[in-house]
């Protein structure tokens, strides 16, 4: 009769031909069962208790968002292109057309985009919200239960930690970020946890980060799915100074907050260790299976810093050839091919 799902189960091969094809780049489907041990606040079958799969989508950062920041010159594109349009335009995107896939054969899913806000735990300290939320009944978790995408990620097979506790792939290293589904669809198969590894401690992270929040020798081991995993201990109000320029807001050029594009404005560092550092190396090891033609750090090249303790001076040739804002140019042309009003 019309309006009846269609009567046709979904194999794991399906579903990732699918997702590979409305835009992921990577794709791993694990048993809820693999979140057994979780805490109840990061347990995903509180939010779908008759979820029995897990779907992971991986999108590539492309590798060119990070090359203004490289060079010191445009820095909107990585967090805008390349942070919070992945997390909140394209991956919901092809969530959606999963969800309706899925839908339309029957299944419940629930399509979860890489976002935060009103999650019980701080996303970024990991301590309790207090006075955020109450308990809805007893035995539940307070809302909102927050999801580790990461933690997912190494549950559907994508990867490993690194020792920034990055995640890294074997197609894009720690270029890539996360969405997940889950749905009361079972598939014929499941991907095994990832056992290979990526990260060889060269430490370069540590080394890079402008925030200075990875530890050289101190460890986190945690136990996932029976696997111990290990990961560099981490200072994550650090991390965030380091997001921001780091120490001094020497790794950021702009003197006051950057400018937010989809309501995100930091990573104006770059992640300077944990994606940059740690990508090149990953790459002059012929680690990763996506490769370049050519080698993203050029010969010669040293990062740069800004002392924001000097007083703030522009180039007299800018002023002659721009006029200063709220100024008309004298001998302004109408046929300037670079204005934006003929772009």
């Amino acid at each position: 009769m019309e309006g009846k799902y269609i009567d046709q189960q979904v194999t794991s091969a399906e579903i990732k031909a699918l997702a590979k094809r409305v835009g992921a780049d990577c794709v791993g489907i694990a048993p809820m069962s693999r979140w057994e041990g979780a805490p109840k606040q990061n347990d995903p079958r509180y939010i779908f208790p008759g979820a029995k799969s897990m779907i992971v989508l991986g999108f590539r950062i492309p590798r060119g968002l990070l090359r203004g920041i490289e060079e010191g010159t445009r820095f909107i594109d990585y967090p805008g292109m390349g942070y919070a349009s992945l997390n909140q335009v394209h991956g919901p995107m092809v969530l959606w057309k999963l969800n309706r896939y899925l839908e339309e054969r029957g299944f419940e899913v629930f399509p979860l985009q890489n976002a935060n806000g009103g999650d019980a735990v701080n996303p970024v300290t990991g301590k309790f919200r207090g006075g955020l939320s109450r308990h809805v009944a007893e035995g539940r978790p307070l809302p909102d239960v927050l999801v580790h995408f990461r933690i997912a990620a190494y549950l559907a097979g994508l990867g490993e930690f690194g020792w920034s506790k990055m995640f890294l792939t074997p197609e894009f290293g720690p270029r890539v970020r996360f969405a997940m589904l889950f749905t009361d669809a079972e598939f014929d198969a499941y991907d095994p946890i990832y056992e290979g590894h990526i990260c060889d401690r060269c430490k370069l992270c540590v080394r890079n980060c402008g925030g200075h929040a990875i530890s050289m020798t101190e460890s986190v081991k945690v136990t996932i799915a029976g696997h111990e995993v290990e990961w560099g201990k981490l200072d994550e109000l650090a991390c965030e100074e380091g997001l921001h320029g780091g120490e001094g807001h020497a790794l950021s050029p702009f003197d006051g907050e950057y400018p937010r594009q989809y309501g995100y404005g930091r990573a104006v560092e770059g992640a300077c260790g944990c994606v940059r550092a740690c990508m090149i190396h990953l790459e002059q090891r012929n680690k990763l299976t996506k490769t370049f033609r050519n080698p993203f750090r050029k010969p010669g090249w040293t990062q740069w810093k800004v002392d924001h303790t000097k007083p703030y001076e522009i180039p007299p040739e800018v002023v002659a050839e721009y006029g200063l804002d709220g100024e008309t140019k004298a001998e302004a042309s109408d046929a300037d091919a670079f204005s934006p009003l003929n772009d």
